[in-house]
């Protein structure tokens, strides 16, 4: 299996094998059920659907309901679909857990970052204000300053960085090393940082 469905339950520091100290996040990598197994002959493609997380089946509607039931499983929150090896083709209902990951393996993880509600260009796009307080300039310290030319092209040029809506978006950090594996409680701790808040759901994805 290419990867997991997993869950961010926050970050702290280990040490390695020198001493060093090696900041991580620690991720509830599943475990996963196997809800459908699509193949190239059927469905034209090849993958495996993972279910995380349980929910309760009286919010659950009926198709999935019909779908949980056909792969012999309790229904689940959240739905995702992941390669897989063609030696190795998971059954309905298997569980998927986190020894699919090895030590120092480098994976990537994708989530939705932490929504910022409107912000100005120093916030969201890291512009350092246009001067100080002097000659009379007392509120623009943290203005985007001139957005666009006069007489040509006299308009403003499409992707200019404004002030707008910031963060609330997928986002995936490539190439984050593993460094311990807990397998008895399903925890994955990866060097640096994952995007989302605490308890945010994730996707953990074996690196090329």
């Amino acid at each position: 299996m290419n990867g997991l469905i997993g869950k961010k339950i926050g970050m702290t520091q280990i040490f390695d094998a020198t001493g060093n100290v090696i900041p991580v996040t620690i991720v509830e990598a599943g475990p996963c059920l196997v809800t459908q197994v699509k193949t190239v002959a059927k469905d034209g493609y090849q993958s495996a659907q993972l279910g995380f997380g349980s929910q309760r089946r009286n919010i659950t509607n009926k198709p999935l309901t019909g779908h949980f039931k056909k792969a012999g499983i309790e229904p689940v929150k959240i739905i995702k679909e992941f390669n897989f090896a063609k030696e190795s083709v998971p059954s309905l209902g298997q569980e998927i857990k986190v020894d699919i990951f090895t030590l120092g393996e480098k994976v990537n993880i994708s989530g939705t970052t932490k929504g910022k509600g409107f912000a100005g260009v120093v916030k969201r796009h890291g512009f350092g204000g246009v001067g100080d307080k002097t000659h009379g300039q007392s509120d623009r310290e943290r203005a985007p300053g001139s957005i666009g030319a006069s007489s040509y092209p006299s308009r403003v040029i499409k992707g200019m960085r404004m002030a707008g809506h910031a963060g609330n978006a997928r986002e995936t950090v490539q190439g984050l090393k593993i460094v311990k594996i807990d397998a008895e409680n399903n925890l994955l701790f990866i060097a640096g940082s994952v995007p989302g808040p605490n308890n945010g759901i994730l996707e953990i994805r074996k690196a090329k």
